[in-house]
């Protein structure tokens, strides 16, 4: 089966990658990315300076879910940016994003200086980071950015969301990018402000216990998402699905409901590199038996219930 995708200008031998903020903090983990049977990577999403995140306990897991308030811990762009000018590779991702407008711009300006040739993901979704808001839940505002964005960045650009629970809001945002030469966008990030509890006690430090809740707990939120903006964006705008993606039946879904690429986090997280080629050979297989050849076949030719 044929399992390649594009993106903008950009080919990738499969579908699959890690999500932001999961095995991409650090050049060792990078390079187990780039030797994995990943289509592509996105680095740890950088700011303008290193940041050490939250305190810990700040991120637990098993197979099926996770929450965390990691606070965005990161080398810092130059770093991101020094490991990849020297890649031969140029069909990855950047993730970056900023504690302010300021800071986003400042990032961004300087990735548009570099020689960085990959495409670029502005994380407009962290929602762990102490007394900050998520930037793409205040409309205006995203829309403010991106107008400051495109009077100076020429380089391919994405937007990471968090995720929407109302069918209004996805016709807002999807109004607001569809204004833009967006070359994707990814959707989502965790669902902000969850808590888990164990022997009566918070199980995360920051934030009294309060944190982003990932894995297959998201996926339905995740597929909705997925969908909605299929349905509502321009064709030019690819999707990246992200969220609930353990198997090759999940990604099977995502890519159904209009995803050219699928991100895995909690279960790369705990399952380490190795998940990319069992969940590639199960997404294979499952083409196989419903008869697609390529991605491209199913792609959101998700099915109704007519009346």
């Amino acid at each position: 089966m044929n399992l390649s995708t594009e993106i903008a200008d950009y080919k990738f031998e499969t579908c699959l990658m890690n999500a932001a903020g999961v095995h991409c903090q650090f050049r060792e983990e990078l390079d187990g990315l780039l030797n994995s049977k990943a289509g592509s990577f996105v680095t740890k999403t950088a700011t303008s300076q290193e940041r050490k995140g939250n305190p810990e306990p700040r991120f637990v897991s098993h197979l099926d879910a996770s929450i965390n308030s990691m606070g965005l811990p990161n080398q810092g762009i130059d770093y991101y940016l020094d490991y990849l000018e020297l890649l031969e590779r140029k069909n990855v991702f950047l993730s970056v994003s900023g504690l302010s407008k300021e800071e986003i711009f400042e990032v961004l300006l300087k990735v548009e200086k570099s020689n960085f040739k990959g495409l670029t993901e502005l994380n407009l979704s962290c929602p762990n980071v102490v007394g900050k808001p998520q930037t793409a839940y205040d409309f205006e505002l995203m829309r403010e950015i991106l107008d400051r964005v495109y009077s100076f960045f020429t380089k391919p650009l994405g937007v990471k969301l968090p995720p929407y629970f109302d069918l209004v809001h996805f016709d807002k945002v999807a109004m607001i990018l569809n204004d833009y030469p967006l070359a994707f966008v990814n959707t989502i990030n965790s669902i902000g402000n969850g808590l888990w509890i164990k022997d009566e006690t918070v199980v995360l430090k920051p934030k009294q216990g309060f944190g982003g809740i990932g894995g297959s707990a998201i996926k339905a939120t995740a597929l909705a998402n997925v969908h909605a903006f299929y349905q509502r964006l321009n064709s030019s705008i690819a999707i990246i699905g992200t969220g609930g993606i353990v198997t090759g039946q999940d990604a099977f879904e995502h890519i159904l409901c209009g995803a050219s690429m699928v991100q895995i986090g909690t279960a790369l997280a705990y399952e380490g590199p190795e998940i990319f080629e069992w969940v590639g050979q199960e997404l294979s297989q499952i083409m196989a038996e419903k008869g697609y050849d390529t991605i491209h076949s199913f792609r959101g030719q998700l099915k109704y219930i007519e009346e």
